[in-house]
């Protein structure tokens, strides 16, 4: 494993307030950088100070979107110890999705110590506030300057980071959510379970649509039949009917979500049944018009579980349960952040300390 060169900055930047900080505004101060191409490999791994970086016009990444990204957070618990949460997760997803893009991977040891090390480097940036993180987006892009559909021969490996707030600065509340019925986000055999920049650019139109209707989220269905489920703009989705919990199986066109692999080890630790499985739309807005539809959440790295509180198809709403948090929900919402933030005994061992 190479070494990594820190340059630090002689012009730190402003911290923000942690009680006003806007999600993805505020950047630390150091950046990690390293370069791919097919002769030397990964190389001259480095942690600069945060600043733009020189890109051509003729670059492939603006031209092919061959990129991809990944999200994840450092929490600062009670005793001041700073801990991620299965990042070794997500170092697997973005190699499962440099693969599906025709791009290289990161050894997964440099991958993680590139993490820790950008980490201690901007420690301070990890905020101490109930409820606060720091946010980190790995992310890599093609840098061949030519023109030509094919895979680039060179890449750049970067990772940002930015002090983020509580999701939830007023409480954790239900959502209103739109199924979509016209536009996909993807399809088996394409970029579904890749996270890449090309399925969130699929989605704005319908965000769009729905925002300026009042809805907080996009539902997705399938590409083909448009009649089974799939996942919530950027989050994977659960049921609960009748006490079991029902989600999408991971099909090829659904992101294979860590907190939603999280999500279905600690429900089945504390004793429900969960199912993954194919669920069609129709299957769902019966059980909500039966009764049967007790419960219904996103899971995902930037709130970690959302409440939905309602459903629109088309032309019909249904409300879930009464527009009120459900008690799986909280309980999921509160055991998974307590691991996270250290109040809650990690017995999955799920937790990773940054400093040495």
């Amino acid at each position: 494993m190479q070494d990594i060169r820190i340059e630090r900055t002689t012009q730190p930047r402003q911290k923000p307030d942690m009680a006003t900080v806007r999600f993805g505004r505020s950047f630390s101060d150091h950046m990690f950088l390293m370069n791919y191409d097919s002769k030397n490999g990964w190389h001259d791994a480095r942690i600069v100070p945060y600043g733009p970086i020189p890109m051509e016009m003729a670059s492939m990444v603006f031209h092919y979107a061959q990129e991809i990204f990944e999200g994840l957070k450092a929490y600062r618990t009670a005793a001041g110890k700073i801990q991620l949460f299965r990042p070794e997760e997500n170092i697997r997803r973005m190699a499962q999705s440099a693969d599906r893009m025709g791009m290289p991977a990161v050894d997964e040891d440099m991958f993680l110590e590139a993490l820790k090390t950008l980490i201690r480097v901007d420690e301070s940036w990890v905020p101490e506030m109930k409820e606060t993180s720091l946010y980190i987006r790995p992310f890599m892009i093609a840098t061949d300057v030519a023109l030509g559909v094919h895979a680039s021969d060179s890449y750049l490996f970067c990772i940002i980071t930015c002090p983020v707030g509580s999701y939830y600065p007023e409480g954790i509340n239900p959502v209103k959510i739109l199924i979509e019925s016209e536009d996909v986000r993807a399809v088996r055999g394409g970029t579904g379970y890749a996270k890449c920049g090309g399925n969130y650019g699929a989605s704005i139109r319908a965000g769009v649509k729905a925002t300026r209707q009042g809805f907080s989220q996009v539902l997705w269905l399938d590409g083909v039949e448009r009649k089974y489920i799939e996942e919530v703009g950027a989050m994977n989705i659960m049921f609960k009917i009748e006490g079991k919990i029902h989600t999408p199986a991971l099909n090829g066109s659904v992101l294979p979500g860590v907190t939603r692999k999280s999500s279905i080890e600690l429900l089945r630790a504390w004793g429900y049944e969960v199912v993954e499985r194919q669920i069609s739309v129709e299957e769902i807005l019966e059980a909500a018009r039966d009764g049967k539809l007790e419960e219904v959440w996103g899971t995902g790295t930037a709130a970690v579980i959302t409440p939905v509180g309602s459903m629109t198809y088309k032309d019909e709403t249904l409300v879930i349960g009464g527009g009120k948090i459900g008690e799986v929900t909280r309980r999921l919402y509160d055991g998974l952040t307590g691991i996270q933030w250290g109040t809650v005994e990690d017995l999955f061992h799920w937790t990773v300390p940054v400093s040495k």
